[in-house]
């Protein structure tokens, strides 16, 4: 054998090795997609998670029946029905997340593109929707064979695209909605049982294309309500109905992101509580006239690729423009338990509506907020489905992304169209779920999953790691689970919890080679419901950037 021939052996071996190390470290690095249910009957419009880990869906009740029967014996009789006056079929769902099964439930007036939230005693509280259920509370209780209960004129106004949020005190807010330029509240009382106007709605309303719908809302740290519509946004004192802050308009041209131009707005996670600061991310859209163009002259124009990052709690806030690595309309954000966001589903073309995009965006991409401009994206693996208008994502408790719906069109149509309805649901597993991190992945010991905690209570958490441990990467987060739709994640918050006293915990020997060592560390919650409305949180511990599963913790009212 030459020289020549035994370097290009070792040239050609040394290649393999590097590829092979590349491949295996490609896969976590990007993410797993798994499939869940080929059809749970429904579209994925709506979802929420509630604290006994089963997620609400629901869609609309007026176009169709679905692929999902009610129980024998029991059908929906709504005489007020745009299309079925007598349904047999579920239009809501209660998916179990630990058996991967659904439960039909059923609604009786129609919840298309409604709001919701979950109110501090764990209720779905959701308001509005279409044609009958535009006036309409409904709510449902966590248990195993609970179903929605109705009042069919609850609200004073109708909502339709309309955004909720809870407040400090419990109570939630109902902002906007198709020509609703006001706010009401649930519950009401003798000084709320009325609207309340709000102006900036109407001002941010783009003649026959609107943009104000489903507007950003996130609550600040000084308990007032970030508020974002159209291409710019206002801090509002909801108590006196009074505009405290006017913020720039977001750069880029002044396009809008709001729907149906439909961008995405995350409230960044919150670190520092002793002296809390709050930032708010804005990420895609449509460009101006997108929705025009597209319904007039099938002209589908690029998406927005550029995110809108601004610090509200500054005296003279300024926003921050950082390009994503694909541009990218009708996408979801959703909070992890590391605090980074995750970037998922949409279009690269058009706008919302009924095959009103095109160019399916695949691939999420990861942001992390801590990272240095320039470097805060991530590209991750790509889904095989394509989710466009009427998708969703939300956060589970073992830290996977639940993804479903996507087109839901008339008589729930699979064939003919570009981008038939789909009924599917699938999980994407960050990075931080792979196999190889196992021996970094901790698993709290106590407290147990449904505590009750307290405002300012010094909370120990006792967690184990089969691997070694690095006592500075180790921190606590709180994230209050969203009620998600039409690319908004209602309520979503995070917080990394004060106090990061981390102690190792002795074992009695003799012990085992693969024993798993035992912490405790010390934190603090937040004593002020600006910060952390009363309800149920998800809490995890987090070690190298990878979270344990987490556990329900309700904080009580004070």
């Amino acid at each position: 054998m030459t020289i020549a021939s035994i370097l290009c052996f070792y040239f050609f071996f040394l290649f393999f090795i590097v590829l092979s190390y590349s491949q295996t470290q490609a896969a976590p690095a990007g993410g797993r997609w798994e499939l869940l249910q080929r059809s749970i009957g429904l579209s994925a419009m709506h979802m929420q998670l509630l604290n006994n880990d089963r997620v609400v869906i629901y869609d609309r009740t007026d176009f169709g029946l679905s692929n999902l029967s009610l129980p024998i014996g029991k059908c929906r009789e709504d005489p007020a029905d745009t299309f079925l006056k007598h349904d047999c079929t579920a239009h809501s769902a209660e998916y179990d997340v630990r058996t991967n099964s659904i439960r039909p439930l059923m609604v009786k007036t129609d919840v298309w593109c409604s709001s919701g939230a979950v109110l501090p005693d764990g209720r779905l509280l959701q308001t509005g929707g279409f044609n009958d259920g535009e006036r309409a509370i409904r709510t449902f209780w966590p248990c195993s064979d609970c179903d929605w209960e109705e009042i069919p004129l609850g609200l004073i106004v109708r909502r339709w695209y309309a955004t909720n949020h809870v407040l400090p005190d419990g109570r939630v807010i109902v902002i906007g909605g198709r020509r609703q330029f006001n706010y009401e509240f649930y519950p009401k009382s003798k000084s709320t049982n009325r609207v309340f106007p709000l102006p900036f709605l109407a001002q941010t309303n783009d003649p026959h294309e609107e943009n104000n719908l489903y507007p950003f809302v996130h609550l600040n740290v000084d308990g007032n309500l970030f508020i974002f519509s159209n291409n710019r946004a206002i801090l509002l004192d909801y108590t006196k109905n009074l505009v405290v802050k006017n913020f720039p308009a977001i750069p880029d041209g002044g396009h809008p992101r709001c729907y149906p131009s439909t961008g995405s707005s995350v409230l960044l996670p919150l670190t520092n509580l002793q002296k809390p600061e709050a930032e708010v991310l804005i990420c895609g859209g449509a460009p101006r006239g997108s929705y025009r163009d597209v319904n007039t002259s099938r002209i589908f124009i690029e998406a927005l690729s550029t995110c809108g990052r601004i610090r509200i709690t500054d005296p003279n806030p300024t926003w921050f423009m950082e390009t994503m690595p694909l541009p990218r309309v009708m996408g979801d954000m959703t909070l992890l338990p590391t605090g980074d966001v995750l970037i998922i589903n949409g279009a690269a073309r058009g706008s919302a509506g009924w095959e009103n995009g095109k160019d399916p965006v695949l691939n999420p991409v990861l942001y992390r907020p801590g990272n240095l401009p320039g470097s805060r994206f991530e590209k991750q693996n790509p889904s095989s489905i394509p989710r466009l208008y009427h998708s969703s994502a939300i956060l589970l408790r073992d830290g996977r992304v639940l993804v479903g719906g996507s087109n839901p069109h008339m008589f729930y149509n699979f064939t003919g169209v570009s981008f038939p309805t789909d009924l599917s649901l699938e999980a994407f597993s960050p990075a931080y779920l792979a196999p190889e991190y196992s021996k970094f992945r901790p698993r709290i010991i106590s407290p147990v999953s449904q505590t009750k905690i307290s405002y300012g209570q010094k909370l120990v958490v006792r967690f184990s790691v089969s691997g070694p441990v690095n006592l500075k990467w180790v921190s606590v987060t709180m994230v209050a689970p969203s009620f998600t739709t039409h690319s908004f994640s209602m309520n979503q918050r995070l917080l990394v919890l004060s106090g990061r006293n981390v102690t190792p915990l002795p074992l009695p020997p003799p012990i085992p080679p693969a024993a798993e060592l035992v912490y405790d560390v010390a934190v603090t919650i937040p004593n002020s419901t600006f910060l952390a409305p009363s309800g149920y949180y998800l809490l995890f511990v987090v070690h190298r950037e990878i979270p344990s599963e987490g556990i329900w913790v309700q904080i009580l009212w004070k």
